[in-house]
């Protein structure tokens, strides 16, 4: 038995047309079940659970971490990071990160996990990615993946498929950064603290645009490993 409340139920109900009997894919942010209406209601939906489904296993963990930008193109970020498999999304604070956006994210970070729900349910994943809490870009930096790679818009790091290793790894770490890239000392800090620095090619991206691309590529070389 499973039941769905409040406005998930609602929006099964009266967008999705949800009626007794139908028969959908529900997952508790561990497993895959296929379950059948039982009760459809505006304000609770209740399932059958018909059997579990088997679900594929994360092949690479990935961490997004992302100097804050303007919350608007931040939610975008959001949103297609989930729909590109991230298990984590941590904001941090840069030097070039606008004024403000800091103290204001805390009252964004629930809005920053609906979004990252409702995209979840739309790709179809398994489990949810987990939004952090905003960190200083130092305590940003401090991180365990094999692969720690540093985005850059220098012309001379090499770029990000030359660095990534042929063997997959079990868990990458990307750094994306704010509206008018790192300063020295932040690249620096990040250098010496294992990250690589690696490019997307010549042109300069936004930041939102720069995390998808280089989370696509990620993506696409674990597929193959």
């Amino acid at each position: 038995m499973a039941e769905l409340a409040g406005e998930e139920a609602e929006h099964l109900v009266r967008v999705l047309r949800a009626e007794v009997g139908q028969v959908y894919e529900l997952s508790d942010n561990r497993e895959v079940y296929l379950a059948r209406v039982t009760v459809a209601r505006k304000s609770i939906v209740e399932f059958e659970v018909i059997e579990e489904l088997p679900s594929e296993s994360e092949l690479v963990k990935v961490s997004l971490v992302a100097a804050l930008i303007k919350f608007d193109r931040f939610e975008v970020m959001v949103e297609k990071a989930t729909e590109l498999g991230v298990s984590e999304i941590i904001p941090v604070d840069a030097v070039r990160t606008e004024r403000g956006l800091s103290q204001a994210a805390v009252k964004r970070r629930s809005r920053w996990e609906r979004i990252a729900v409702e995209a979840s349910q739309q790709s179809r994943r398994v489990k949810l990615p987990e939004i952090q809490p905003v960190r200083r870009f130092a305590t940003g930096l401090v991180s365990d993946a094999e692969v720690k790679l540093l985005l850059d818009e220098d012309s001379e790091v090499a770029p990000i498929l030359r660095v990534l290793p042929k063997t997959v790894a079990g868990s990458v770490a990307l750094l994306v950064g704010p509206e008018g890239g790192w300063t020295d000392e932040e690249r620096s800090q990040a250098l010496a603290s294992g990250w690589q620095g690696c490019s997307l090619g010549k042109t300069v991206l936004r930041a939102e645009t720069a995390a998808v691309a280089g989370l696509a590529v990620i993506r696409a070389w674990a597929s193959v490993g």
